[in-house]
């Protein structure tokens, strides 16, 4: 569902904002589900707000199960044709739908290396990425403390969000 106002997001019953905005965190329209408690909203900022902070107030566990949720980058959600539209655009814009047989191997070794060490995967919000930018950041944060991970990650996951939430609500 794309292109409805903010008055028309204000007006749904749950389940039809559910519907509307689950797809805007991957896999769990949980979120939508908490935060439609929240209308009205007076913008879309204030919306992604309050979908964020349920994410935000979820206990460690929910947050990790949250993170989990998001496919692997060029993984085997991918492979199946199991992402959500949402995800296979995102990849899609950053030429991962069209990887090498070498940078496919490489893409999946960092995810295992990734997940192993983390405990979740690699999340980057993609669009005005490309593979190389990507492979680039992959090194970069695959070293870092997972806590730092998690944080980056849920920053990565507001951005993603956000752009979702964007192309959803009509300006």
């Amino acid at each position: 569902m794309t292109g409805l106002s903010l008055d028309a997001i204000n007006a749904l019953d749950q389940g039809g904002f559910v519907a509307a905005l689950g797809p805007v965190f991957e896999n769990s329209p949980w979120v939508a589900e908490d935060a439609w408690r929240s209308r009205p909203f007076a913008d879309v900022s204030e919306l992604h707000r309050a979908m964020f902070s349920v994410i935000e107030k979820a206990d460690r566990a929910v947050v990790l199960d949250f993170l989990n949720a998001h496919p692997a980058l060029a993984g085997k959600e991918a492979q199946a044709g199991e992402m959500t539209a949402e995800s296979v655009g995102e990849q899609a814009s950053a030429g991962l739908d069209a990887l090498s047989p070498e940078e496919f191997q490489r893409m999946g070794a960092l995810n295992a290396e990734y997940s192993a060490r983390h405990g979740f995967p690699f999340v980057i919000a993609v669009r005005g990425h490309t593979k190389e930018s990507i492979f680039a950041e992959f090194e970069r944060r695959i070293g870092a403390d997972s806590e730092t991970e998690l944080q980056t990650a849920l920053g990565q996951i507001a951005i993603i969000s956000r752009g979702r939430l964007d192309r959803v609500i009509a300006a």
